[in-house]
């Protein structure tokens, strides 16, 4: 049975469960939480980490080295169990090392780290890949945690995402669950998008570059969640249709192209980790202390 680990300080509580080290919950010093509940009326996720591969991929099969494998939709690591391996009161690491079950969909020799942090009113998401294997390594990483919208004390205000770099950029949808690579035009204005309910009905929302190292995520004239990315140059924007919460998910990787490649060091963005290195991917969110 999955355990579950609380970290805390002054102004944050943050719960880790060891099935993909995948956070639970978020709440600040004032007892509202800001993370999405897990109602599995809408989605039983709340915030997994993606591993070896991000979104779909074709047939539900990947190419490593020209044979063919298994491989359920945003990888295995957010159905694997972790081991705790380091806590403190504000930190706690969790990892996923290869094992029989991994190597029969993903053979290499891995090493996979979650780690959950507090500083202050911030807590930073990372994940360290080792790659353990005595042969390039490829993969994709990302996260998808789901915040709640509306956001605490903002019901009936209008949610606007905010890229820091004022940008619009190229947006793509999926086909099939896989990445339709024509571009569409930017629903960002300046940087600045005003969500809608509308524009997930054709699902997620997808900036494969442009989207810049940080957003904030607010309420008009309401609470503001404020995010930085580190070596997550992918963004996506997701709702379950009439659910009531936002998933921010930047991500290293995608979905495969729709027609394209099933191999995955041909995927879009992979990473391709040569033996004994290592590879960090991080998100720092800030909560209000008050608005």
């Amino acid at each position: 049975m999955p355990s579950q680990t609380r970290i805390a300080n002054q102004h944050l509580t943050v719960d880790v469960s060891s099935l993909g080290a995948e956070m639970q919950s978020l709440a600040t010093a004032d007892g509202r939480s800001w993370l999405w509940n897990g109602d599995a009326a809408f989605w039983n996720g709340r915030s997994p980490v993606l591993f070896p591969i991000v979104g779909k991929a074709s047939e539900n099969g990947i190419g490593i080295e020209g044979r063919s494998y298994e491989m359920a939709q945003h990888g295995f690591a957010r159905r694997s169990e972790f081991d705790l391996v380091a806590a403190t009161e504000t930190m706690c690491r969790y990892e996923l090392a290869a094992s029989d079950m991994t190597r029969a969909v993903y053979p290499f020799e891995f090493l996979l780290a979650v780690e959950h942090a507090l500083n202050g009113l911030k807590l930073t998401v990372s994940a360290e890949v080792e790659n353990r294997d005595t042969r390039p390594m490829p993969f994709g990483l990302g996260f998808h945690p789901a915040f709640l919208w509306p956001l605490p004390g903002a019901e009936g205000k209008a949610h606007i995402v905010t890229l820091d770099n004022s940008v619009e950029p190229p947006l793509v949808r999926l086909g099939n669950g896989l990445i339709d690579p024509e571009r569409r035009d930017s629903p960002f204005k300046a940087g600045r998008l005003i969500l809608d309910h509308a524009m997930f009905e054709a699902d997620a929302m997808i900036f494969p570059e442009g989207a810049g190292e940080g957003l904030a995520y607010a309420a008009e004239d309401g609470p503001a969640l404020k995010f930085s990315f580190e070596n997550l140059p992918n963004l996506a924007l997701w709702q379950k249709p009439g659910a009531p919460f936002i998933c921010i998910e930047p991500w290293h990787g995608t979905a495969a192209d729709l027609g394209g490649s099933d191999d995955l060091a041909k995927r879009p963005y992979s990473t391709i980790l040569q033996p004994g290195k290592k590879a960090r991917f991080a998100f720092k969110v800030e909560l209000p202390a008050r608005f």
